[in-house]
Protein backbone atom coordinates (compact mmCIF):
# COMPACT_ATOMS: atom_id res chain seq x y z
CA UNK A 1 0.00 0.00 0.00
CA UNK A 2 0.99 3.09 -0.77
CA UNK A 3 0.18 6.05 1.76
CA UNK A 4 0.33 9.54 0.90
CA UNK A 5 -0.98 12.65 2.35
CA UNK A 6 -2.88 14.79 0.42
CA UNK A 7 -4.61 18.31 -0.20
CA UNK A 8 -7.79 18.92 -2.66
CA UNK A 9 -10.68 20.30 -1.82
CA UNK A 10 -10.58 19.23 1.79
CA UNK A 11 -7.30 18.26 3.43
CA UNK A 12 -4.94 17.73 4.50
CA UNK A 13 -6.35 14.40 4.33
CA UNK A 14 -4.69 10.70 4.86
CA UNK A 15 -5.24 8.64 1.04
CA UNK A 16 -4.13 5.66 -0.63
CA UNK A 17 -2.39 5.96 -4.04
CA UNK A 18 -3.00 3.52 -6.84
CA UNK A 19 -1.46 4.20 -10.56
CA UNK A 20 -1.57 7.61 -9.61
CA UNK A 21 -4.86 8.04 -8.49
CA UNK A 22 -5.06 8.98 -4.98
CA UNK A 23 -8.37 7.36 -2.77
CA UNK A 24 -9.73 9.27 0.44
CA UNK A 25 -10.02 6.30 2.96
CA UNK A 26 -11.90 8.01 5.00
CA UNK A 27 -9.42 8.34 8.48
CA UNK A 28 -10.00 11.37 10.28
CA UNK A 29 -6.57 12.15 11.34
CA UNK A 30 -2.60 12.73 10.09
CA UNK A 31 -0.51 10.18 9.28
CA UNK A 32 0.65 9.23 12.46
CA UNK A 33 -2.28 8.70 13.88
CA UNK A 34 -3.61 6.29 11.01
CA UNK A 35 -0.02 4.60 11.72
CA UNK A 36 -1.06 4.33 14.99
CA UNK A 37 -4.32 3.20 14.78
CA UNK A 38 -2.91 -0.16 12.09
CA UNK A 39 -3.41 2.31 8.85
CA UNK A 40 -7.12 1.19 8.54
CA UNK A 41 -8.66 1.91 5.07
CA UNK A 42 -12.57 2.43 6.17
CA UNK A 43 -13.33 3.91 2.35
CA UNK A 44 -11.80 4.24 -0.81
CA UNK A 45 -12.86 7.66 -2.41
CA UNK A 46 -11.17 8.58 -5.27
CA UNK A 47 -10.13 12.25 -4.77
CA UNK A 48 -9.78 14.67 -7.86
CA UNK A 49 -7.60 17.28 -8.58
CA UNK A 50 -5.21 16.06 -5.05
CA UNK A 51 -2.03 17.58 -4.62
CA UNK A 52 0.54 15.21 -2.26
CA UNK A 53 2.10 17.05 0.24
CA UNK A 54 4.85 15.88 2.90
CA UNK A 55 3.58 12.08 3.61
CA UNK A 56 3.93 12.92 7.27
CA UNK A 57 5.55 15.44 9.95
CA UNK A 58 8.13 13.16 11.52
CA UNK A 59 8.01 12.82 14.93
CA UNK A 60 11.71 13.02 15.14
CA UNK A 61 14.53 12.77 11.65
CA UNK A 62 17.63 10.80 12.63
CA UNK A 63 20.05 10.80 9.94
CA UNK A 64 22.49 8.16 9.07
CA UNK A 65 25.80 7.66 7.00
CA UNK A 66 24.96 3.97 5.91
CA UNK A 67 27.27 4.15 2.63
CA UNK A 68 30.99 3.72 3.00
CA UNK A 69 31.67 5.36 -0.46
CA UNK A 70 29.54 8.41 0.30
CA UNK A 71 30.98 8.78 3.28
CA UNK A 72 34.50 8.56 2.17
CA UNK A 73 34.14 10.96 -0.89
CA UNK A 74 32.19 13.52 0.55
CA UNK A 75 34.16 14.10 3.99
CA UNK A 76 36.97 14.14 1.59
CA UNK A 77 35.59 17.06 -0.55
CA UNK A 78 35.14 18.43 3.27
CA UNK A 79 38.82 18.16 4.07
CA UNK A 80 37.87 15.46 6.76
CA UNK A 81 39.49 11.80 7.24
CA UNK A 82 37.07 9.03 7.48
CA UNK A 83 37.66 8.15 11.24
CA UNK A 84 38.14 4.32 12.41
CA UNK A 85 35.23 4.72 14.54
CA UNK A 86 32.47 5.05 11.91
CA UNK A 87 33.13 1.09 11.52
CA UNK A 88 32.46 0.59 14.75
CA UNK A 89 28.89 2.53 15.36
CA UNK A 90 26.07 3.31 13.11
CA UNK A 91 26.43 7.42 13.49
CA UNK A 92 23.38 9.73 12.97
CA UNK A 93 22.53 13.29 13.07
CA UNK A 94 19.03 14.85 14.30
CA UNK A 95 17.21 17.20 11.87
CA UNK A 96 14.39 18.89 12.67
CA UNK A 97 10.87 18.36 11.65
CA UNK A 98 9.15 21.19 11.28
CA UNK A 99 11.82 21.87 8.09
CA UNK A 100 10.35 19.15 5.84
CA UNK A 101 8.23 20.18 2.55
CA UNK A 102 6.89 17.38 -0.28
CA UNK A 103 6.92 16.62 -3.64
CA UNK A 104 6.79 19.23 -6.41
CA UNK A 105 7.37 22.04 -4.10
CA UNK A 106 10.43 24.31 -4.35
CA UNK A 107 13.54 24.36 -2.37
CA UNK A 108 14.35 27.13 -0.72
CA UNK A 109 17.88 28.20 -1.54
CA UNK A 110 19.42 30.06 2.20
CA UNK A 111 20.69 32.94 2.01
CA UNK A 112 23.91 32.18 3.97
CA UNK A 113 25.06 29.65 1.31
CA UNK A 114 26.30 29.73 -2.09
CA UNK A 115 26.43 25.89 -2.49
CA UNK A 116 23.34 23.64 -1.93
CA UNK A 117 23.37 20.64 -2.67
CA UNK A 118 20.78 17.63 -3.14
CA UNK A 119 21.09 14.19 -1.45
CA UNK A 120 19.31 10.96 -2.31
CA UNK A 121 17.95 8.80 0.47
CA UNK A 122 16.09 6.14 1.54
CA UNK A 123 13.71 6.66 5.09
CA UNK A 124 12.42 4.09 7.15
CA UNK A 125 9.11 5.14 9.26
CA UNK A 126 8.88 3.00 12.52
CA UNK A 127 5.25 2.18 13.24
CA UNK A 128 4.79 1.11 16.90
CA UNK A 129 6.78 1.99 19.86
CA UNK A 130 9.56 -0.24 21.31
CA UNK A 131 12.42 0.03 23.45
CA UNK A 132 15.90 -2.31 23.38
CA UNK A 133 14.80 -3.62 19.63
CA UNK A 134 17.09 -6.45 18.92
CA UNK A 135 18.40 -6.06 15.50
CA UNK A 136 16.57 -9.34 14.50
CA UNK A 137 12.97 -8.19 15.60
CA UNK A 138 13.35 -4.72 14.28
CA UNK A 139 11.95 -5.83 10.73
CA UNK A 140 8.48 -5.77 13.21
CA UNK A 141 8.73 -2.14 13.54
CA UNK A 142 9.21 -0.40 10.05
CA UNK A 143 5.75 0.89 8.84
CA UNK A 144 7.11 1.35 5.37
CA UNK A 145 9.53 3.44 3.49
CA UNK A 146 9.66 6.68 1.66
CA UNK A 147 12.21 9.03 -0.26
CA UNK A 148 14.39 11.55 1.57
CA UNK A 149 15.92 14.80 -0.41
CA UNK A 150 19.06 15.93 2.65
CA UNK A 151 19.41 19.17 1.26
CA UNK A 152 22.73 20.52 2.12
CA UNK A 153 24.32 23.92 2.18
CA UNK A 154 27.80 22.27 1.65
CA UNK A 155 30.25 25.54 2.36
CA UNK A 156 27.97 26.15 5.79
CA UNK A 157 28.87 22.66 6.71
CA UNK A 158 32.60 22.42 5.77
CA UNK A 159 33.20 25.57 8.46
CA UNK A 160 30.64 23.24 11.47
CA UNK A 161 31.85 20.20 10.67
CA UNK A 162 35.31 20.36 12.02
CA UNK A 163 34.44 21.61 15.60
CA UNK A 164 32.78 18.10 15.96
CA UNK A 165 29.04 19.00 16.97
CA UNK A 166 27.67 17.43 13.99
CA UNK A 167 26.06 19.28 10.71
CA UNK A 168 23.67 22.68 11.92
CA UNK A 169 22.80 25.53 9.56
CA UNK A 170 24.27 23.14 7.21
CA UNK A 171 20.66 21.03 7.24
CA UNK A 172 18.60 23.69 9.16
CA UNK A 173 16.53 26.06 7.30
CA UNK A 174 12.86 25.70 6.04
CA UNK A 175 12.23 23.27 3.67
CA UNK A 176 15.70 21.70 3.91
CA UNK A 177 14.45 18.11 3.94
CA UNK A 178 11.78 16.79 1.35
CA UNK A 179 9.87 13.76 2.36
CA UNK A 180 7.79 11.72 -0.95
CA UNK A 181 5.71 10.93 -2.51
CA UNK A 182 4.63 8.15 -0.88
CA UNK A 183 4.83 5.85 2.20
CA UNK A 184 5.10 2.14 0.82
CA UNK A 185 4.24 -0.47 3.60
CA UNK A 186 7.00 -3.02 4.45
CA UNK A 187 4.69 -5.50 2.85
CA UNK A 188 5.25 -4.34 -0.31
CA UNK A 189 9.10 -4.13 -0.77
CA UNK A 190 12.18 -4.74 0.74
CA UNK A 191 14.24 -2.43 1.88
CA UNK A 192 17.65 -3.63 1.46
CA UNK A 193 17.23 -4.13 -1.89
CA UNK A 194 15.96 -1.58 -3.92
CA UNK A 195 17.60 0.74 -6.42
CA UNK A 196 18.31 4.12 -6.10
CA UNK A 197 18.91 7.08 -9.33
CA UNK A 198 19.40 10.62 -8.95
CA UNK A 199 19.03 12.63 -11.86
CA UNK A 200 19.36 16.39 -12.03
CA UNK A 201 17.74 18.07 -15.25
CA UNK A 202 17.25 14.91 -16.48
CA UNK A 203 21.06 13.92 -16.03
CA UNK A 204 22.09 10.32 -14.40
CA UNK A 205 23.77 11.09 -11.36
CA UNK A 206 23.82 8.19 -10.10
CA UNK A 207 22.26 4.41 -10.02
CA UNK A 208 23.09 2.45 -6.87
CA UNK A 209 21.03 -0.10 -4.71
CA UNK A 210 20.31 -0.41 -0.96
CA UNK A 211 21.91 -3.53 -1.01
CA UNK A 212 25.29 -1.86 -0.36
CA UNK A 213 24.74 0.14 2.37
CA UNK A 214 28.03 -0.51 5.34
CA UNK A 215 24.54 -0.51 8.17
CA UNK A 216 21.35 -1.96 7.85
CA UNK A 217 18.60 -0.22 8.84
CA UNK A 218 18.04 -3.01 11.26
CA UNK A 219 21.68 -2.04 12.81
CA UNK A 220 20.58 1.10 13.14
CA UNK A 221 17.20 0.42 14.73
CA UNK A 222 18.72 -1.64 17.21
CA UNK A 223 21.06 1.10 17.93
CA UNK A 224 19.17 4.03 18.35
CA UNK A 225 16.56 1.92 20.76
CA UNK A 226 19.01 1.36 23.14
CA UNK A 227 17.43 2.87 26.41
CA UNK A 228 15.46 4.98 24.30
CA UNK A 229 11.80 4.26 23.08
CA UNK A 230 11.10 4.91 19.52
CA UNK A 231 7.60 5.40 18.48
CA UNK A 232 5.57 5.21 14.80
CA UNK A 233 6.27 8.77 13.19
CA UNK A 234 10.26 8.59 14.19
CA UNK A 235 12.12 8.43 10.63
CA UNK A 236 15.40 7.31 10.12
CA UNK A 237 17.40 7.90 6.84
CA UNK A 238 19.71 5.34 5.28
CA UNK A 239 22.24 8.27 4.42
CA UNK A 240 23.40 8.99 0.65
CA UNK A 241 25.17 6.13 -1.53
CA UNK A 242 28.36 6.94 -3.99
CA UNK A 243 27.58 9.62 -6.22
CA UNK A 244 23.80 10.58 -4.78
CA UNK A 245 25.32 14.10 -4.39
CA UNK A 246 26.63 17.57 -5.85
CA UNK A 247 29.64 17.07 -3.82
CA UNK A 248 31.06 13.86 -4.71
CA UNK A 249 30.41 14.84 -8.23
CA UNK A 250 32.22 18.44 -8.01
CA UNK A 251 28.46 19.43 -9.67
CA UNK A 252 26.33 22.30 -8.02
CA UNK A 253 22.95 22.96 -8.27
CA UNK A 254 21.64 26.55 -9.78
CA UNK A 255 18.00 28.43 -9.35
CA UNK A 256 15.24 25.95 -11.67
CA UNK A 257 17.51 22.92 -11.80
CA UNK A 258 14.53 19.84 -11.57
CA UNK A 259 15.87 17.33 -9.03
CA UNK A 260 14.53 14.06 -9.40
CA UNK A 261 15.28 10.92 -6.50
CA UNK A 262 14.04 7.95 -7.74
CA UNK A 263 14.02 4.14 -5.72
CA UNK A 264 12.42 1.56 -6.92
CA UNK A 265 8.73 0.42 -5.80
CA UNK A 266 8.34 4.24 -4.10
CA UNK A 267 8.35 6.49 -7.05
CA UNK A 268 9.69 9.76 -7.58
CA UNK A 269 10.46 12.27 -5.63
CA UNK A 270 10.64 15.71 -7.62
CA UNK A 271 11.46 18.71 -6.26
CA UNK A 272 13.01 22.35 -8.10
CA UNK A 273 15.74 24.18 -7.03
CA UNK A 274 14.48 28.01 -6.01
CA UNK A 275 16.69 31.36 -6.17
CA UNK A 276 19.50 32.43 -3.40
CA UNK A 277 16.90 34.32 -0.26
Amino acid sequence: MKCVTFAGEVGPRVGVLDSDVVYDVGFNGDMIAFIEAGAPVLEYIEVKDARLLAPLRPRSLRDFIGFEGHYKASYERLGMPTPDEWYQVPAYYKGMPDTVIGPEVEIPWPSYSDFVDCELELAVVIGKQGKNIAAEEAADFIFGYTIWNDVSARDTQKVEMPVGAGPGKAKDWDGSNVLGPCIVTSGEINGQNLDMTLRVNGEVWTEENSANMHYTFAQMIAHISQDQTLYPGDVLGSGTPPGGCGIELDKHLKTGDIIELDIEGIGILRNSVGAKG
